[in-house]
């Protein structure tokens, strides 16, 4: 299995290195330095930490994550299964007789709640900063741009209600957000996007979880390709919704598919944060607060599952 798995990572490594060298990237080297592997997390500081806790008023926290089980909606062959071992066959130890339960879990981590690394999605076999797919992939997942290697991410969180933006409960699928329509919707809600901050959107797509998960994972309104492009050159840290690919499907150009990830993920290095929870967020009312992320630290991961915290 090992030889067979090593074979596969060879063959698309070969692949690479022929496709990459016909790509000659503007977008590199990065606007952080040709040597920088954490992207837009170099806009977070010390002085943004202390200015987003003086949002903290009420102290009510809210969980941005969703629940991941084997019946969440996912793309491709994405999976995910749990299995409970219990100790000794479930049979009693010593003279307290301690049990205990252990689990077992095979999955992608490219399930319900989850944030996108820099190695996630690139143009040509190239990746942030221009490395390639030789580079980067290894048997034993990413050597560079693994989700462990992300920062803490601590910083001022704002949510776009664009459900209030355009009136509706439930904002339509293929509805694009650029840079237009995310002025509107912070200036409606007196809120002004600055370096460092994590910029959450909610349509309302939640509503067809469990309901219609085949039209939740196949389609959505989302962030345009403009609309990414501003963001990043705004300074922000990461981007979500409550959508399970942030960016507007169907695509705005059928032939640029995922246009939006490859301009943040590649070019930008702005993190992308899919399926959060922000339906209690909007029902309050909310549109700054405290955001608080410290990833699982899967060493190579291309993605992980999360559960951001926003602090009002």
């Amino acid at each position: 299995m090992k030889n067979k798995k090593y074979s596969l990572i060879a063959a698309v490594i070969v692949s690479a290195s022929v496709s990459c060298s016909a790509f000659s990237q503007d977008w590199v080297p990065s606007r952080y330095g040709a040597d920088d592997r954490i992207g837009a997390a170099n806009n977070l500081s010390t002085e943004i930490v202390l200015e987003a806790a003086k949002l903290i008023t009420t102290g009510k926290v809210y969980s941005l994550g969703v629940e991941t089980a084997e019946d969440s909606p996912a793309y491709g062959t994405r999976t995910f299964s749990i299995d409970i071992i219990a100790s000794a066959a479930g049979v009693p130890v010593g003279t307290d007789v301690v049990t205990s339960n252990d689990e077992r879990v095979t999955t992608s981590f490219g399930i319900g709640s989850q944030i996108d690394g820099l190695g996630h999605l690139g143009i040509g076999n190239q990746y942030y900063n221009g490395l390639t797919t030789e580079q980067i992939v290894t048997e034993s997942g990413l050597a560079e741009l693994g989700t462990h290697t992300i920062p803490p991410i601590v910083t001022r969180g704002l949510l776009l209600d664009m459900t209030r933006h355009f009136g509706v409960d439930m904002v339509s699928e293929g509805t694009a957000f650029n840079q237009a329509e995310i002025e509107a919707a912070a200036s409606a809600q007196g809120v002004q996007i600055t370096s460092g901050d994590v910029v959450l959107f909610h349509t309302g797509w939640m509503q067809l979880l469990g309901t219609d998960d085949q039209r939740f994972i196949s389609v959505q309104p989302g962030v345009g390709v403009e609309g990414a492009e501003y963001l990043a050159k705004l300074g922000v840290v990461a981007i979500g919704a409550d959508t399970p690919a942030l960016e507007v499907i169907p695509f705005e150009n059928p032939q640029r598919v995922f246009a939006v990830h490859q301009t943040l993920l590649a070019k930008e290095g702005v993190y992308i944060l899919e399926s959060m929870n922000t339906a209690e967020l909007a029902a309050d009312g909310v549109h700054e607060f405290m955001f608080v992320l410290g990833q699982p630290k899967f060493k190579g991961a291309v993605q992980t599952v999360i559960n951001p915290i926003a602090i009002r």
